[in-house]
């Protein structure tokens, strides 16, 4: 049995006409009534009784008829769901986003991504950049927003850029001041990610306290940014963090402009080889910004 017995069979059971059934069909009624007669030599019972002016359905026929309604209304449906799948309308997306991106760029591309494709459902993980290259590579997250470097293994692209602040206690001398000299800070302790976990935070702002005339003092490392602000409310030191974490307000912290030029820092979106129609969706928003 194929679909278009169900088709053929459908057609007459709503017309109870071969005549018409078959003008509908847009074929022959002859074809049409042989295709109904070995429709029920397979099935192996009769669908319609048959006079010369009637047509009517069998007790049979009428419970197949309800049933093959039903069959082509899921292929309909699962045709139109294949289609929105392929044009990445439907489906789901892992994103990884390390902690300093949910204060810039996630929230964003996140809430327009969502605008426009509401049939795809996400599901966010906050990860360490090395964490979520791993999960990339092992198919675990689809999507991945890191702090550069990037592994060539994967394809990646910039999708925002920021300056440097830094993170004070509000008991510091310099909380009251309008922008702060890196240089000052020579003597403070501070407070960092490891550079195993995070060379694109790391380095930039090592380099650029060696370009003010000293070398850091790393009292403390933190692996969540989150957690690096709370050491510095706690007195713990201070930190470089990206100008973005401002928007993390966090008690007993103030944020402050630099007087040196900062280096800029940056978040890019990593994938696989072959992305799903869903991650090219992802994608082009996020090239909206």
């Amino acid at each position: 049995m194929e679909l278009r017995h169900l088709r053929y069979f459908i057609a007459v059971a709503e017309e109870l006409n071969f005549t018409r059934a078959a003008e509908k069909l847009h074929m022959a009624q002859p074809p049409l009534s042989q295709q109904i007669q070995q429709l029920e030599e397979e099935l192996g019972f009769q669908l319609f009784h048959r006079t010369k002016r009637t047509v009517t359905l069998t007790e049979a026929g009428q419970v197949f008829f309800e049933e093959a309604q039903n069959i082509l209304q899921q292929v309909e449906k699962a045709i139109q769901l294949g289609k929105q799948t392929s044009r990445g309308e439907l489906g789901q997306l892992t994103i990884g986003f390390v902690s300093s991106a949910a204060h810039n760029v996630v929230p964003a591309m996140v809430r327009a991504f969502r605008t426009q494709h509401p049939g795809v459902k996400l599901e966010l993980r906050e990860l360490t950049t090395d964490e979520q290259l791993q999960r990339l590579l092992d198919g675990r997250i689809d999507i991945g927003f890191v702090r550069p470097p990037v592994d060539e293994a994967v394809n990646s692209e910039i999708v925002f850029e920021e300056s440097l602040m830094v993170a004070l206690p509000v008991t510091h001398p310099m909380a009251r001041r309008d922008r702060v000299q890196l240089r000052s800070l020579s003597g403070e302790p501070f407070i960092l990610f490891p550079r195993s976990l995070a060379p694109g935070l790391y380095d930039p702002i090592v380099s650029f306290c060696q370009q003010a005339g000293f070398s850091p003092i790393i009292g403390q490392e933190a692996t969540q940014m989150q957690t690096i602000v709370s050491l510095v409310a706690a007195e713990m030191g201070v930190a470089i963090v990206p100008a973005s974490m401002r928007n993390f307000e966090r008690r007993g912290v103030v944020y402050k402009y630099l007087s040196e030029p900062s280096p800029m820092v940056s978040i890019a979106l990593i994938w696989r080889n072959k992305p799903s129609p869903a991650v090219q969706r992802f994608l082009e928003t996020a090239r909206q910004f």
